[in-house]
C-alpha cells in the first residue's frame, strides 16, 4: 500500500443511477439520465457489477469495518431481493471484517417489509425530510407534482416501529432558510435524533450544460471559477444560510447537545479540537470519497458525475488504483492549492476549509476566482459558534462530555468551581 493513501477509503454506491420515483424541484441528479443516453429507462446495476464491486471494495481495505453507502436516485425502485442480494454477497467476501449498511431513501416506497429487513439487516437509513408539510411539500413532489410529506412521514413512523436508526437529511432551500426554528423543532418533535442540514446552491444552466443536455451548470474547473454566478430561485441565500445555522445552533447548543446529533455542528466541533475532518465538505482535501454509478462506473465525487471526471470502471479498475489517478490528477488537493488569497488568510479557515469545491464559482473583492458562494453566511455562523466550541473542546480536553455546555452558558461561574473541586463528571 502507498504510504501516502489512506488504508480506509469510500466508494458511494448508486445503484439505480439517477432513476427515481420523484421529481423533486431542487435534484440535482435526476438530470444526469442525459448522461447516459436519453432513451434509456433500465438504470438498474446488473449482478455482475454488483458483485465485483462489493468484493474489491471489502478485500482492497486493510481495515476491520467496511461501510457501504447506498444511494441514487430513489435506491428502494431496486426491491427487497436486490438489498438481499446485497447482504448475502457482504457476507460471502466479508473475511471477518465487520460490514455495515446506510441507505439514502425519499421513504415514499417504504413498507414493514422494507423496514423490517433494514431492522433485521442493521441498515441506517437516511431519511430525506425537509421539515413541516409546508416547507417539504414546496419542492420535494412527485411525478404528477404532488407532495409527499405525508407518505414520508408513514415511512418515519414504519422506521420508528421497527427500531430502526434513522438519520434525516434536510434541504435548505431559499424559503426554509427563513423558518430555522420551525424546521428544526418539528424534526425533534417527531423523534429525529440525527439530522445533517444541507444547502441548496444551483446555477442555472450555462452553454456547456445545455450541450449536454442538462438543467443545472456543471460545478467549476479547477482554479478559473465558473463563466457565470446566477443561481437557480430555490438555491439558499449564503447570508440565509448563515442565520440558519446560527439560529438552530442557538437552541441546540443551550438544550439539545449529546440527545440531537446535527452533523453540522458536530463535524465542526473536531476542527476546534485540531482534529481532521471527518465530513468531506471541511476537509482540508477531497479525493478519497468516490460514487460509483449503476455501470459500474467510478467518479471523483458525487457532485462531479460528468465525463471528464470519470476514473474508470469497477469491472476494469480495483479501487485503490482509482483512488491514487484522482489524488495524482490533483482533484483533491485542488480544494486547498487553489483557494484564493482572502480564504487563505481568514480567521474561520481551520473550520471550513473553503467548504465544498462544487460551491466555489464566485470571485472575491479582489477579482480573484474560487470563492465559495456561501462564504459570507459561513463566516458569520462560525464566527458566531467561536466561544461555545472553544469551550466543549475545553470540557471534552478535561473529561467532561460537551455537553456539559449547556450548564456553562446557564451559570458558567458554577460549573468552573465544580471543575475545581473534581465535582463529578
Amino acid at each position: 500500500m502507498d504510504a501516502d493513501f489512506s488504508p480506509a477509503f469510500h466508494i458511494m454506491a448508486k445503484p439505480i443511477g439517477p432513476a427515481c420515483n420523484l421529481n423533486c424541484t431542487y435534484c440535482y441528479y435526476i438530470e444526469k439520465q442525459a448522461l447516459f443516453g436519453h432513451k434509456k429507462k433500465n438504470f438498474r446495476m446488473s449482478g455482475r457489477v454488483l458483485e465485483e464491486f462489493i468484493k474489491k471494495y471489502i478485500t482492497t481495505q486493510d481495515i476491520p469495518e467496511i461501510a457501504f453507502t447506498w444511494q441514487g436516485g430513489e435506491p428502494t425502485l431496486l426491491g427487497i431481493d436486490f438489498f438481499k442480494t446485497v447482504v448475502s454477497l457482504q457476507k460471502k467476501y466479508a473475511g471477518g471484517k465487520t460490514v455495515t449498511n446506510a441507505i439514502q431513501t425519499n421513504g415514499t416506497l417504504l413498507t414493514n417489509e422494507w423496514c423490517a429487513f433494514f431492522a433485521e439487516n442493521r441498515f441506517l437509513v437516511g431519511l430525506s425530510i425537509d421539515g413541516p408539510e409546508e416547507v417539504h411539500d414546496q419542492y420535494r413532489v412527485d411525478k404528477a407534482g404532488r407532495g409527499t410529506f405525508k407518505k414520508v412521514l408513514t415511512a418515519l413512523q414504519l422506521l420508528r416501529k421497527h427500531r430502526v436508526d434513522v438519520n434525516a437529511l434536510a434541504c435548505i432551500t431559499r424559503k426554509s432558510a427563513g423558518r430555522p426554528l420551525d424546521v428544526y423543532r418539528f424534526l425533534k418533535e417527531v423523534g429525529i435524533q440525527f439530522i445533517q442540514f444541507i444547502p441548496i446552491v444551483e446555477r442555472v444552466p450555462d452553454e456547456e450544460a445545455r450541450r449536454l443536455g442538462l438543467h443545472l451548470a456543471m460545478p467549476p474547473a479547477g482554479s478559473q471559477g465558473a463563466h457565470h454566478a446566477e443561481t437557480t430561485p430555490w438555491s439558499v441565500e449564503p447570508e440565509g444560510f448563515g442565520d440558519f445555522l446560527i439560529r438552530v445552533f442557538d437552541q441546540w447548543v443551550r438544550n439539545d447537545v449529546g440527545a440531537v446529533h446535527v452533523m453540522n455542528f458536530e463535524a465542526l466541533l473536531g476542527a476546534w479540537m485540531g482534529l481532521d475532518a471527518a465530513t468531506c465538505v471541511y476537509a482540508k482535501e477531497c479525493g478519497q470519497s468516490l460514487v460509483m454509478e449503476h455501470n459500474g462506473d467510478i467518479y471523483a465525487c458525487d457532485h462531479f458525475v460528468y465525463p471528464e471526471h470519470r476514473l474508470g470502471n469497477i469491472l476494469e479498475d480495483m479501487p485503490r488504483a482509482l483512488i491514487k489517478a484522482s489524488m495524482q490528477a490533483g482533484f483533491g488537493s485542488r480544494k486547498h492549492s487553489t483557494l484564493p488569497r482572502a480564504c487563505r488568510n481568514c480567521d474561520v479557515l481551520f473550520a471550513c476549509r473553503g467548504e465544498c469545491p462544487k460551491h466555489r464559482f464566485c470571485k472575491t473583492e479582489e477579482g480573484e476566482p474560487g470563492l465559495n458562494y456561501l462564504c459570507r453566511g459561513y463566516k458569520k455562523f462560525l464566527t458566531h459558534i467561536d466561544k461555545y466550541m472553544k469551550t466543549m473542546a475545553v470540557l471534552i480536553q478535561n473529561g467532561y462530555p460537551a455537553s456539559r455546555i449547556m450548564d456553562a452558558i446557564k451559570d458558567p461561574i458554577a460549573l468552573y468551581a465544580k471543575s475545581q473541586t473534581g465535582a463529578s463528571k
